[in-house]
């Protein structure tokens, strides 16, 4: 059976997302997903014309999913972990689930476990025992150890590696080839910056960056 999607978000992620949709419906030999178009509030000309040579419909506005039939999912193509949220938060109440999309040339262990609108990038390499939350992504050529727990809406960004046994609380975002030790916790709703080494657990709501990352 094919369902209608939506992704959320005509940005550059946004559209990165519609690539995945394509290639998990080539890898599948048929049509998993029809991919009806994109939405976002602000999506900007120069976002517009990209989205244009794409051959994605541009739809509107994210309240046009408020009236959506019942058959239609809905995959958030935002990168920043809280903006993500927000938008989430405010689709959940329109009653539209959330689709989790896995590229083909994606890696990901036979025991990890996902909530709904989990994406991972090409080239994303998962372990054994990994569970993320709702909405969690993973870029291009991320790597996740064993053990770890990513609850809610965590981002991890292009040629960022977590370390075994760590948990990522929800909001957090890891930066592009940013490093997290084994057995650490980042809190909630923080960032690490990109290229930091993350020897040491981060408290919620806090920037980190550097080597070793302060």
């Amino acid at each position: 059976m094919t369902f209608g999607l939506v992704v959320v978000g005509c940005g550059g992620h946004g559209r990165e997302v519609t690539t995945i949709v394509q290639a998990v419906n080539e890898a599948a030999g048929r049509p998993l997903w029809q991919l009806v178009g994109v939405v976002d509030d602000q999506p900007g000309e120069v976002n517009l014309k990209r989205l244009q040579r794409l051959d994605v419909p541009y739809l509107g506005p994210i309240d046009r999913l408020r009236d959506a039939p019942g058959e239609l999912h809905h995959v958030i193509g935002i990168g920043d972990p809280r903006v993500r949220r927000t938008v989430g938060r405010r689709i959940d109440r329109y009653g539209i689930p959330a689709a989790s999309l896995v590229h083909p040339d994606a890696t990901i262990g036979s025991d990890a476990r996902w909530g709904p609108g989990f994406v991972a990038f090409p080239g994303a390499r998962v372990t054994t025992n990994v569970t993320f939350g709702r909405h969690v992504h993973l870029n291009q050529n991320v790597t996740v150890g064993h053990d770890c727990t990513f609850a809610d809406y965590v981002s991890v960004n292009p040629l960022a590696a977590v370390s075994g046994d760590c948990h990522l609380a929800e909001g957090v975002l890891i930066g592009t080839t940013a490093a997290v030790l084994q057995g650490l916790r980042i809190g909630r709703d923080s960032t690490v910056g990109a290229g930091a080494c993350v020897v040491r657990d981060v408290p919620d709501q806090v920037v980190v960056k550097g080597v070793p990352a302060r």
